[in-house]
């Protein structure tokens, strides 16, 4: 079958395009499609993919989340972000999370194929403008120790923190992530009394900041 690949994108169009562009390539198979990241979870663990290539602006569970959980139960998958996002934050923390590549939706698909093999032979692979936005962090910032959602929240508060801010009650949010509605809450408080944060329209505008999610969502 050679290469196997997860597509990981909550746009059916983007997915089916990325199977096109890649199954004309000798060696590479795309095995699924997830449209979330819960989805990509259970897919990842059912069909053993080689190469996850991973949106990060995914509904319920972002594709930070999505990227730190799926090599936490499989350490041998690579993961490609594949994003409209340059923001540094969302770089760094999709390498942080482990991701082995990241590149731009508007990349040449032979950009994608370049980074599928590189991150095969363990290397990483970063577009052109992806270096230069980590360059220019590195020149710009002082590296110092600010507190953000992704040093100060626990994986489980930044989950509830997205699905609030994409709109979800708390007897929603307990049923999604299967806990009691007063556990929510708790981790609701807790997410408040860290960020010194008072409402949801202000949880809101942080996640957004932080890239958590986005505005559309």
């Amino acid at each position: 079958m050679g290469t196997k690949i997860l597509l990981v994108d909550d746009h059916q169009m983007m997915r089916d395009g990325l199977r096109v562009l890649l199954e004309k390539h000798t060696g590479l198979t795309v095995v699924g499609g997830a449209e979330n990241g819960r989805q990509a979870l259970e897919l990842t663990k059912r069909l053993s993919p080689d190469v996850v290539v991973m949106d990060i602006g995914l509904p319920g569970l972002n594709g930070i989340e999505t990227t730190r959980q799926i090599l936490a139960g499989h350490p041998g998958v690579k993961v490609i972000a594949l994003s409209m996002h340059s923001d540094k934050r969302y770089v760094i923390q999709m390498l942080k999370a482990g991701a082995s590549g990241y590149l731009l939706k508007n990349c040449a698909s032979d950009e994608l194929v370049r980074a599928i093999h590189a991150v095969l032979a363990d290397q990483r692979f970063l577009s052109q403008g992806i270096a230069q936005t980590l360059v220019d962090h590195v020149v710009r910032d002082s590296g110092g120790s600010a507190g953000t959602a992704f040093t100060d929240l626990t994986a489980r508060e930044r989950e509830v923190l997205q699905l609030l801010a994409e709109g979800m009650t708390s007897k929603q949010i307990a049923r999604e992530i299967s806990v009691a509605v007063k556990t929510v809450e708790t981790y609701r408080r807790d997410i408040m009394r860290k960020l010194d944060l008072h409402n949801v329209a202000e949880l809101t505008r942080y996640a957004i900041r932080e890239g958590l999610t986005t505005l559309d969502r």
